[in-house]
């Protein structure tokens, strides 16, 4: 064959994302679809032209970095890191949360107005599981606040959880709207996304006020404080071209990131990058913003079925969420190669 194939995009996957091969010079065009390998995994094809090749990541795959080979042309293209499956079972809202000493916490939220059993779940670094049978109704978001304690939100009774060390909980603030995503400042002021369009601040003596108005989302807010001291906002609506929110100390709201199908559970990795899961149906993906502050323009990272949240281990790696399954990557989100959205 007479093209040549260049780094598989995006780098990371999880099975069932969608990756592309791309070909410079232009490959032949056969009527015969091309066989595809990942690791020893059968791949199939949904996408195929001169330039690129599109494949979805199988499922059944060992995890961790595997060759990609197109078997019909005899040809070698390059690795894809396939992530592991680390925890089920759950239902997921938001992004899970790490707290400090690497333990992470995922939820069974269930729906709206129903409580589960075990509403939250502990995971050790170890692979341990440990329920936590606390009464929070429709746990939604969760936040490692500076005293060193975990954070919930209930999207059903519009309130937010302190989860005390003993793994008892207190009502830490009321009248909250449908909260959903939570974030805490460098100062310890707790922000909380109403998804009906209110951001409220809520001070270290648990003082309440609105901190800015946004428009609705149909899902769910989702919050991070970033190191420029301003509050990012993801609030998913019907469109196909929704933003990330910025809201600076002094509340002035801009945008940045345009262009996303349904954002996200929203992160910043150790060196103050952001990165945002774009849930928008047949494209979904992580994708990582440029470092602040040049413009924030996306570049996809993770391709991946359907997910809803992200967080980085204090420890390395990160995990992300579908709404069932917590996938773990044990080092760092791919290199960008190139392409952006």
């Amino acid at each position: 064959m007479t093209g040549a194939a260049v780094a598989t995009v995006p780098a990371c996957a999880i099975p069932g994302g969608i990756v592309c091969v791309t070909f410079d010079p232009p490959r032949p065009v056969s009527s015969a679809i091309p066989q595809i390998r990942v690791g020893d995994a059968p791949a199939r094809v949904v996408g195929a032209s001169s330039r690129h090749l599109r494949f979805r990541v199988p499922s059944g795959t060992d995890g961790g970095v595997l060759p990609v080979r197109i078997e019909s042309d005899g040809l070698d293209v390059g690795t894809v890191t396939v992530a592991r499956p680390h925890v089920d079972g759950l239902h997921q809202v938001d992004s899970p949360a790490f707290d400090g000493l690497g333990r992470l916490y995922v939820t069974n939220s269930g729906s709206r107005g129903v409580k589960t059993p075990v509403p939250l779940h502990r995971v050790w670094p170890d692979g341990r599981r440990e329920p936590l049978a606390v009464e929070i109704p429709n746990p939604t978001s969760l936040a490692l606040g500076p005293d060193g304690a975990m954070y919930v939100s209930s999207r059903f009774e519009g309130q937010v959880y302190r989860l005390a060390d003993d793994d008892t909980v207190d009502v830490y603030a009321s009248d909250l709207g449908v909260p959903t995503g939570l974030a805490f400042a460098g100062d310890g002021t707790l922000f909380v996304g109403d998804r009906s369009g209110t951001i409220f601040r809520v001070s270290r003596d648990r003082q309440v006020d609105t901190f800015a108005s946004l428009p609705p989302s149909v899902a769910a807010f989702h919050l991070a404080f970033g190191p420029d001291d301003h509050l990012y906002v993801s609030a998913p609506t019907l469109s196909a071209h929704d933003v990330v929110y910025r809201i600076s100390p002094d509340r002035l709201v801009d945008s940045c990131g345009r262009g996303f199908g349904r954002p996200q559970g929203l992160a910043f990795d150790h060196d103050g990058t952001l990165y945002v899961v774009d849930a928008l149906a047949g494209a979904s993906g992580v994708d990582r913003l440029a470092p602040l502050p040049e413009p924030l323009a996306p570049a996809r990272v993770v391709a991946a079925p359907a997910i809803v949240g992200l967080a980085f281990d204090p420890r390395g790696g990160v995990v992300v969420a579908s709404s069932d399954t917590i996938w773990r990557f044990d080092g760092p989100l791919g290199e960008v190669r190139g392409v952006t959205r």
